[in-house]
Parts: C-alpha cells; structure tokens; sequence
C-alpha cells in the first residue's frame, strides 16, 4: 500500500478458485493440458487457413481471426493463472491487473465481433450463393475484421477505463482467479454506480446489437433452407451453420449471464465457474467443434498431415 490522502493499492492478491491449496495441483495439470490443446488446436487452424488451398472460402478467413482471438483471450488469462497455481503466488501489480483486463476486453469484445460477423457470412453463402464470392469480397472482408477489431478495442479502452479510474483503497483481494470488472468492482472504496452502469450498458448494447444480427441472419437462413425441396439439400445447407451456431450458443450464453446484468446481483462461486467456462474452456472447444463438423477442415488437416509425413 501507499500512504496519501487515500491508501492506495499497488498490487491486487488473485483469491483464486479453491480456497484449500492441496487442489492446486490437480487444477495445475488440468488447466495446463486444456491450455495446450487450446495452443495447439487454435494455431493448427489458424496454420491450415493460411496455407492449405482447400480453405480460401471467405467463412475460413473469419474462422483464422476467430481462432487469433481465441488463442490471444486466453493466453491473456491462462498463463498467469497456471503460475499461480504452480508457484501459490496469488499477487498481481495494478498495472498487470490493468492490462490483463485491457487486452481480455479487447480480443472477448473482438470476438464477438467476429461471430456476428460471421452469422451475417453464412447469411449470404446460404441466401445468395451464386453472389457470394463476389459480395465477400477481400475489401468487405478486411473491413468487417478491421470493425471487428476496433470495436473490441473501443469496449476495452471503455471498461478498463471505467474500471481502472476508481480507487481501491480498503481491500486489494481479488475474489476470482483473474482480474475482471465485477469483482474488482466489489472491491472498490469509491461509488461505482456510473462503473456498474456503464459496463451494463455497453454489455447490453453490444449483446443486443449481435443478437439482433445474429436472429436475423438466421431467420433468412432458416427460411431459405425451408424452400430447399431436397431432404439432402436441407441437410448439406444446416451443416454449413451448425458449428457457428453452437459456437454462438456458448459464447453468448456464458458472456451476457455475466456482463450483461446488475454487479448487485452477482455470485461469487457461480460466476467463477461460468468465468471459466469462456475464459478456458471455450478457447480449447471452439477449434474442435469446426474442426468435427466441417469436412473441409478435416479434408485440410489429413492433407498438410500427409504432406508433412512424406516430407519427412
């Protein structure tokens, strides 16, 4: 702590997920494994994208930045998390704690971006195949990522800030693993109305504002493949959209239970598993689920496998 007119914190202390440290270990090996599957699977897609010829279709450039951010959102978070629990150090710097909840809003906020984004894709290939290439062009392409990205941006500067220019002054115990808006603002010794506000708000708006999209796009879709006379037909067009809607599915259940609501409302225990649902989980499950489900990855995959085997 610092002596002023207020004591001011200079490091926060991560209360993390247990509280008995004989778990620590175990939550070590697990986390460590599902954060190298997330590395892996994420960089493997992100790999094959750029590289393999079977994946220049415009929805595979928008899987490449979903899988950046993946891949970047948890890097943010996981790490740290792991040196905790290995080292039973829970400390992080004011600065770390800014940051780490800079760069977390940024790539989550791009994230969800990119899944409206890519509802909107799929809109287009399934409603106007024959235009498809030529309305997703790469300019329109470059452009919805280069929104995605800034979006995520704004919201970030706008969380941390709201967050980040309160004093924490009585306690500098985290109760959560990392640092996130909620619980440091129950720590906080200043009012937090116009905090708690703005982060309800802006979840809010940016939640409506993809789900609008999202429904909409869906609707079309649905409607579209309704029209297909074809069992086959309607079942090739579905597949196309299975995965991002299950990504979607998970992604936006776990965001919005969390941001999306009253800080006064907020439990503990539930929204630390809930955190680690999107913050660990959903990483690692997001290159599996196009991976499974899409034959051109699998197609993709074997391919650079093989090639790499008869290289050697």
């Amino acid at each position: 702590m610092q002596s002023g007119n207020l004591t001011s914190v200079t490091e926060f202390l991560l209360l993390g997920l247990v509280d008995d440290p004989k778990w620590n270990l175990l939550l070590f090996c697990t986390f460590l494994a599902i954060y190298i599957v997330t590395a892996f699977g994420n960089i493997c897609m992100i790999i094959l994208i750029c590289f393999s010829s079977k994946l220049k279709n415009p929805m595979y450039f928008f899987l490449g930045h979903l899988s950046f951010s993946d891949l970047c959102y948890s890097s943010v978070i996981t790490p740290k998390l792991l040196h905790n629990l290995f080292s039973n150090q829970m400390s992080i710097s004011y600065k770390g704690c800014a940051t780490q909840l800079f760069f977390f809003a940024l790539f989550v906020g791009a994230e969800c971006f990119l899944v409206t984004v890519m509802a909107y894709d799929r809109y287009v290939a399934i409603c106007n195949p024959l235009l498809y290439i030529i309305i997703m062009s790469r300019c329109l392409r470059m452009r919805l990522v280069g929104v995605a990205y800034t979006g995520g941006l704004l919201t970030s500067v706008i969380h941390t800030s709201c967050t980040f220019h309160l004093f924490f002054c009585n306690s500098n115990k985290v109760n959560h693993f990392f640092c996130d808006i909620p619980p440091l603002l129950q720590i906080s010794c200043t009012d937090t109305f116009m905090s708690e506000l703005f982060t309800f708000l802006l979840s809010s708006v940016l939640g409506s504002f993809s789900a609008i999209v999202i429904v909409v796009s869906y609707a079309k879709i649905i409607s579209s493949i309704l029209r297909i006379k074809s069992p086959e037909g309607r079942q090739k067009s579905f597949s196309t959209c299975s995965s991002h809607l299950t990504v979607v599915t998970l992604f936006f259940a776990t965001a919005i239970f969390i941001y999306a609501r009253p800080i006064s409302s907020y439990s503990i225990e539930k929204d630390k598993v809930i955190s680690l649902v999107y913050t660990v989980v959903i990483p690692m499950l997001n290159p599996i689920i196009y991976s499974l489900r899409n034959a051109q990855v699998k197609d993709a995959f074997i391919t650079a496998l093989h090639k790499a085997i008869t290289y050697k």
